[in-house]
Formats: structure tokens, sequence, C-alpha cells
């Protein structure tokens, strides 16, 4: 029987499940789109890991991170919760050791990480404006109809990229309207757009931040190759793409559980891919703080409640 670590990343776009091994090395990864179905996304990527792997697996560890790992957490049971700084900066660390600059582009927000000798010092998050993210990458995509795989291709193919306006996804996408009207090249368009966009990220999110090499750049944006040319460019370093970079959040979750050395997980089996869940929320008016707080039931059992700041309704479950 294998000895493995799971590491759930569930974001607002993409939900990720990874399985380490237990010297940290990555025996499977999972990328689905979550489509505003958490619970549906992690049932299937646990369902996608015994299709791969079999059922003859001990599960050692179980970590969870992204904007849904509490859901995640109370559905498979896991042993460390983290947010997505965290989760990053270890994944980034333990692939390039002594990485002192992450750039993570997902799919609708964007971070910046900065790590001194291997310690979070700094970091922000832009999860107001989408421009550069890669739903908006996926929108200009479309809008111009080349399929997003070709899209970093063609940019490679520009000799003379234009001026595109990045501070703003709305002030871009007419810019680059423009651009087509008065016959600029596709290529030159597009790359034009990945130097815009690498400007914005670095004007908004990586303002005021110290970006020292080596650079790790992950997240789904990385596969962009004239996202990461634009980036070689503007920063006059060579970032460095992670084998895994699309799903490094959840491979940091999962070192995380490495890490942690419980004695028993408390994973509830790779059988809740069948089970029937189902979310809720109601609003709390016990005082003028109104919380909105979220309960996940496993049929017709309450699991747990979240999200109230009192404790009124979270700590009255009995998990």
């Amino acid at each position: 029987m294998s000895t493995i670590y799971l590491g759930i990343d569930v974001g607002s776009v993409s939900t990720n499940v990874v399985v380490l091994d237990q010297e940290g090395q990555v025996l499977t990864s999972v990328y689905l789109r979550t489509h505003g179905q958490p619970i549906v996304a992690v049932q299937e990527g646990l369902r996608q890991v015994v299709n791969t792997l079999g059922r003859d697996l001990h599960v050692a560890g179980v970590g969870s991170t992204g904007s849904g790992r509490s859901l995640a957490a109370v559905m498979a049971g896991a042993d460390v919760v983290k947010n997505e700084i965290t989760a990053h900066a270890v994944a980034a660390s333990y692939a390039v050791p002594g990485v002192q600059t992450v750039l993570e582009i997902g799919g609708q927000d964007s971070k910046i990480i900065i790590l001194r000798q291997g310690i979070v010092t700094d970091f922000a998050m832009n999860t107001v404006c989408a421009a550069g993210t890669g739903s908006f990458l996926d929108q200009q995509a479309a809008r111009i109809g080349i399929p997003i795989e070709e899209f970093g291709r063609r940019a490679l193919e520009s000799r003379n990229p234009v001026r595109i306006a990045g501070r703003c996804a709305v002030f871009a996408e007419s810019d680059m309207i423009h651009k087509q009207q008065q016959g600029h090249p596709l290529e030159d368009i597009i790359a034009g757009l990945c130097e815009a966009l690498v400007r914005n990220y670095l004007n908004n999110v990586g303002k005021g931040k110290e970006i020292l090499p080596p650079v790790v750049f992950q997240g789904g944006v990385a596969a962009n190759a004239g996202m990461r040319k634009a980036f070689n460019r503007t920063l006059g370093t060579e970032v460095i793409i992670p084998e895994h970079y699309g799903v490094m959040g959840a491979v940091g979750a999962a070192l995380l559980a490495r890490e942690a050395g419980v004695k028993t997980s408390a994973f509830r089996g790779f059988d809740l891919a069948e089970r029937e869940f189902h979310s809720g929320g109601f609003e709390c008016k016990g005082c003028s703080n109104h919380c909105e707080v979220v309960e996940l039931k496993e049929g017709r059992r309450l699991l747990a409640r979240w999200g109230d700041r009192c404790g009124k309704w979270s700590n009255a479950v009995a998990v």
C-alpha cells in the first residue's frame, strides 16, 4: 500500500488536486474547472485520483487551500488548512530553493509573494480588476478567434509589439480593437497585450515591491509563452516556470500536510466522491454584523458552519 499526501486547492475558476509520495514528489495532479460547483469539482478530483492510482492508498495527510478551503476541509477531512499565500510560497520554495519572488496569476486573480531566506516578508493580491488574469486572456483569444493554446506562440512571432493600454480590462480590449481596425498584425497586437498586462501587474500588484531573482512564475497564465517573454524582458531576468506551475497551490497544501506529521489523518475516504453533499447559507440577524453563515450537509447531517464572527453558529456544530 502506497503512502500518499493529498493537496486540494479550490478556487473560483479551477479546483486542483495533487498527490505526493513520501518524498514529496508529485504522483498525479488533477486540474478541473470549478464552474461554480466546488463540491462536485472536489468529488471529481478525488474520483480521478482513484482512477489513476487505484484504491490501494494510505492517505497520511490532507491539506486544503484556496478560496473554498473551508468547504474542502470539511468535505475531505483536511489535517491542514492554509491560505493561498502560504501554500504558493511553500510550493515555490520546494521547487526552487532560494526563490525570492513569486509571481502568481490565476484565472480571476493575481498575487505577488516576496520571500527572504525562505520566509514570506511581503505579499499583495489583486482581486478587483481582471486585466491580465487567465479569464481575460481567454476572452481576448476567443474574441480574435485564436485558441488560447496558440495565444502565446503567436506573441513570440511578433516583430514590433504595439502599445496597448493595460491598466484596465475594458481599456485594453478597446485598444486591441482599435489597433486591429488600424491594420496591425495580430501577432504584434497579442505581444503588445502581453507586455501591457505585465506592466499592469507590476504597477499594481507589484507596486513598491523589491523584485529580486530567483523569480518563479506560476499559475495557469505561466503557460502563456508571450507572458513569460514579457516578464523576462521587463524584469531583465529569466523567470523560472516550475514543472507543476498550474497546480502549485495544491502542491503547497500537500507539502504542508506532509510537514505536519499527523499520526492519523482526518481524511474521510475516497468514497466521499460518491456521497451526497449540499451547501447553503443564511444571514444571521443576531447583531449588527449580519454575518453570512455558510453550512455544509452530508445528506441530512449537518457537518459544519462557518462565516460567523462570534462563533454562535460554528461552535454549535460537533463534527
